[in-house]
């Protein structure tokens, strides 16, 4: 870095250099980031309410994980796991396995991001079933490698133009209670989003054929949608009835950010595979597939990893933020951190018309903007707006949400309560600036 470098110069060699695909929130270059700040190469500071992408749950440069990454990377850095083998995979492994709910046996494989995990999930519910088909949600996002995208619900930006997409994918409407898909036909719906599924098998797809029911406890990118507390027990039920796999997708509500460790034990209920990745490293590269020990051990020897998969720095960088969980009850947080931001929208809601529901669990909350509360009409350019007042204004936050209409909260969970009711006062600002258009 030089004293001739901006944002402007950086964005310059960006648009030079770098194709049009990856998309960008901000014009801004990061030079450092520190617990739940930011600061670009210009010295603008920013509160950050994205987290990379719920990334770094533990904070930007946790101490525990620089510490961590320091001593593993002075060792060694890679030998790859199925050359020589090395402890820090097995450690964290058996952690994992701990962690992750179910009282049964489990075994755990590491690869390197959210995408993997998935499709790692689905090549194991397909070798121990015998079966081709996974059913998935609308609106769910499960990544961009070929199979995850086919399994991602929107097709804008994620899979326009990539087609043919892999087959034996189905889609299932997910439990949205504020837009239901089910109340002209269910006046008192009764949960039909869980109990559909056995109509499911009849229309779209034989139970017979189902290798997995794959689904987000809370729907990411989908607009952070929460299901009905008894939605997955129905799930997991039918899906134990004929023989078919339950995954929890934990990738961006895994580690502490609902309030627990993992979100599905709100629900009480254990998936047969568990996907985790995101904010488990701290900010590297990382993520595994947790599963019952007999559906992980059925696949053949060579049948599942990769080169760089539970890279040594990244394994040690996991172990850190496991202990860091555990010594400030991180999960605690979340929870705290979300009934503040629970109690600051409802009551944004109450003086804002352009709000038509706040939802989430623990810490992922949102905020769903309307242009007419009772048409639900949904203000996609009013959140695009709001989400660019904000970067302007020294908070990054991001929209997500089949229409691009939901504002979701993924600050690290360090964040002090000041910085939070900082960062609130800014997007409530914005908020205001936005319904005076």
């Amino acid at each position: 870095m030089t004293a001739k470098t901006s944002n402007q110069s950086l964005g310059a060699l960006r648009e030079q250099a770098v194709p049009q695909g990856p998309f960008n929130s901000t014009p801004y270059f990061t030079d450092r980031a520190l617990g739940a700040e930011i600061w670009d190469v210009e010295g603008n500071r920013f509160i950050d309410f994205a987290g990379g992408i719920g990334v770094v749950n533990v904070g930007h440069c946790n101490p525990k994980v620089v510490e961590a990454v320091k001593a593993q990377a002075e060792r060694f850095l890679h030998t790859c796991f199925h050359i020589v083998m090395y402890e820090p995979y097995v450690e964290l492994a058996d952690r994992l396995n701990r962690l992750t709910p179910g009282d049964f046996a489990k075994k755990t494989v590491l690869v390197n991001s959210g995408a993997e995990s998935v499709e790692n999930a689905v090549k194991a519910a397909r070798y121990y079933t015998k079966r081709p088909a996974v059913i998935v949600a609308e609106g769910a996002f499960h990544g961009r490698t070929l199979l995850a995208m086919s399994m991602t619900s929107k097709v804008k930006p994620y899979k326009f133009g990539y087609g043919p997409f892999a087959p034996e994918i189905y889609r299932m409407p997910y439990a949205y209670c504020y837009r239901c898909p089910y109340h002209l036909s269910y006046p008192s719906c009764g949960v039909a989003c869980a109990h559909g599924l056995e109509d499911f098998f009849i229309e779209h797809v034989a139970a017979e054929n189902t290798a997995a029911v794959v689904l987000e406890p809370v729907l990411g990118e989908g607009g952070f949608v929460v299901p009905p507390p008894e939605y997955f027990k129905i799930i997991s039920e039918i899906c134990h009835k004929y023989g078919i796999l339950l995954v929890a997708d934990e990738v961006q509500t895994g580690v502490c950010r609902t309030g627990r460790m993992f979100a599905m034990e709100h629900f009480g209920v254990a998936a047969d595979l568990t996907t985790v990745a995101k904010s488990i490293a701290g900010g590297l590269p990382l993520a595994g597939v947790v599963g019952r020990a007999e559906i992980m051990e059925a696949s053949h020897v060579g049948g599942l990893g990769g080169t760089y998969g539970g890279n040594p720095v990244a394994c040690a960088a996991a172990l850190a933020v496991l202990d860091f969980i555990d010594e400030v009850d991180l999960a605690a947080r979340a929870e705290a951190i979300g009934q503040r931001i629970r109690e600051r929208f409802e009551e944004m809601a109450g003086h804002y018309e352009l709000i038509g529901e706040v939802r989430g669990l623990g810490a992922m909350m949102a905020l769903e903007l309307v242009s007419d509360r009772k048409a639900k009409t949904p203000a996609g350019e009013e959140a695009k707006k709001l989400t660019a007042w904000c970067h302007q204004h020294g908070l990054v936050l991001l929209s997500c949400g089949k229409y691009g209409n939901v504002i979701r909260t993924l600050m690290p969970l360090v964040i002090s309560d000041d910085l939070l009711e900082e960062g609130l006062d800014i997007l409530e600002k914005g908020l205001a600036a936005v319904s005076q258009g």
